[in-house]
């Protein structure tokens, strides 16, 4: 978690420079990087919101771009110094990967929305089905 915590930083930080839904949208997704940490804390039965204040005061100083959670004793600890070693290039993969699919997902909507037909079986734009129609 060490790695998303870091570009999650990053990318929050990149966010403050962009302005209206732009801004928005990066800081969705530096937010989305943080499920990779608050999962492993909430898998280790460590309490998430202790744990993401403990990262994100780390990650922010000098030094703090190792840190991450260490599940064993619940602590936040430099994960280089404890020989937890992360492929990069298997997680960037994962993360260009999302993106992309998450692309496709907002263009697919896009057309539809366009076209302006509704999926069979859907109830039109924000309608609710008639008692009995269901």
């Amino acid at each position: 978690g060490a790695v998303e915590m870091e570009l999650s930083k990053t990318i929050r930080n990149h966010a403050k420079q962009m302005s209206g839904r732009e801004q928005l949208a990066i800081e969705a997704f530096g937010n989305a990087l943080e499920i990779v940490p608050k999962t492993l804390a909430q898998n280790a039965g460590i309490d998430i919101l202790d744990i993401m204040v403990q990262l994100r005061a780390t990650h922010e100083k000098d030094d703090g771009s190792h840190y991450g959670v260490n599940v064993y004793n619940g602590k936040v600890e430099n994960m280089f110094e404890s020989g937890v070693l992360e492929p990069l290039a298997i997680k960037m993969q994962a993360i260009k990967s999302a993106v992309e699919v998450a692309s496709m997902i907002l263009r697919i909507d896009e057309v539809i929305a366009a076209s302006g037909k509704e999926l069979p079986g859907a109830p039109g734009k924000g309608e609710q089905p008639e008692p009995g129609e269901e």
